[in-house]
């Protein structure tokens, strides 16, 4: 017993030593190469597999949430027989969600058949595979009901074939906006389902935090394209309002070592600079009437926060320590 203290005060200054030199030298030390970990770990190695996405990843969650709220405003947009604003929310819809949305995950993919493999099996309990079939569905559904649209607006056909048209935008514009409501939520989802520290504990944050921050960014979208209309200034008041809670809520809820990457390094720099120019910055600039700057703050602060949380990942990722925090909670 009389031992313990001395030899606890010896391991305590081998370990200072390792992690000074890299090398122990000495009497009954093995360790040739590294150091006696301190942190949890294999010598402090990473204990899950970091997220490897690049910048398209993030971009692709910012283009999938402007198209898919996009098309929820423009069925809200027929029921209320505003014609222009549905034309131009579909239109937003189609370029972000069927052109761009599907390049830029190709583009991470590598292969435009790895993307068509991933629709040979519907896998419910894959976020991956559920994210692969909503994006075709809502691209089969934005795409006719488009052209169904301006068809219908042009009135290039009359009579009974308009009416149809008519019908047909209608069914496409709403099934377009239930699967654009999976479209701009599913990706808060995905990363809330990995063993990712940070993700994982802010997983039923996160899906609401991605769909206010679409649909924000969709009302602004089409506000700077000329549509001041008080339906979108709501919407805009709603969504930084709603970023402003979030950004108090990551504030406060802190879970020490388990999602440090929040709240320190660059990761959480990120992450606040997105909030706050979405949240608070954006709402004090409608209020002042300064519209466009709002649109333009909330819409730089929706990008800068979808790359803040895929950097949080990679950090958090990457510390051993984060991944034993998170798993005692």
């Amino acid at each position: 017993m009389t031992n313990e203290p001395q030899s606890e005060k010896r391991l305590e200054e081998l370990r200072e030593q390792a992690w000074k030199d890299g090398v122990v030298p000495g009497k009954g030390v093995d360790v040739a190469g590294g150091p006696i970990p301190r942190k949890p770990g294999y010598y402090g190695q990473a204990v899950v597999k970091p997220p490897v996405w690049t910048w398209q990843v993030p971009l692709y969650f910012f283009m999938g949430g402007i198209a898919g709220m996009s098309a929820v405003l423009a069925s809200g947009a027929v029921l209320f027989h505003q014609v222009d604003l549905a034309r131009a929310a579909m239109w937003v819809a189609v370029i972000a969600g069927a052109i761009l949305s599907p390049i830029l995950l190709i583009m991470d993919l590598g292969r435009p058949r790895l993307f068509l493999n991933m629709l040979r099996v519907f896998k419910h309990r894959s976020a991956m595979s559920m994210g692969a079939w909503i994006l075709s569905l809502f691209g089969a559904c934005v795409v006719p009901g488009l052209i169904a649209l301006e068809l219908h607006a042009q009135h290039i056909f009359g009579g009974t074939f308009d009416q149809l048209l008519r019908v047909a935008a209608g069914i496409f514009i709403f099934g377009s906006a239930i699967f654009g409501t999976l479209l701009a939520t599913y990706t808060g989802v995905l990363l809330g389902a990995t063993a990712i520290p940070a993700w994982f504990l802010h997983r039923t944050l996160l899906p609401i935090h991605f769909g206010t921050a679409g649909l924000g960014s969709a009302a602004a979208l089409l506000e700077l394209l000329g549509h001041r209309i008080p339906a979108l200034n709501f919407l805009g008041f709603y969504a930084a309002g709603v970023e402003s809670a979030l950004l108090i809520w990551l504030s406060v809820d802190k879970h020490n070592a388990a999602d440090r990457a929040i709240h320190e390094h660059g990761s959480g720099w990120l992450i606040r600079i997105g909030e706050v120019l979405s949240g608070p910055l954006a709402f004090v600039l409608r209020l002042f009437g300064l519209i466009p700057f709002a649109a333009i703050s909330f819409l730089i602060g929706s990008l800068v926060s979808r790359f803040g949380w895929i950097v949080v990942g990679k950090v958090s990722g990457s510390d051993p320590e984060a991944v034993f925090a998170s798993q005692q909670r």
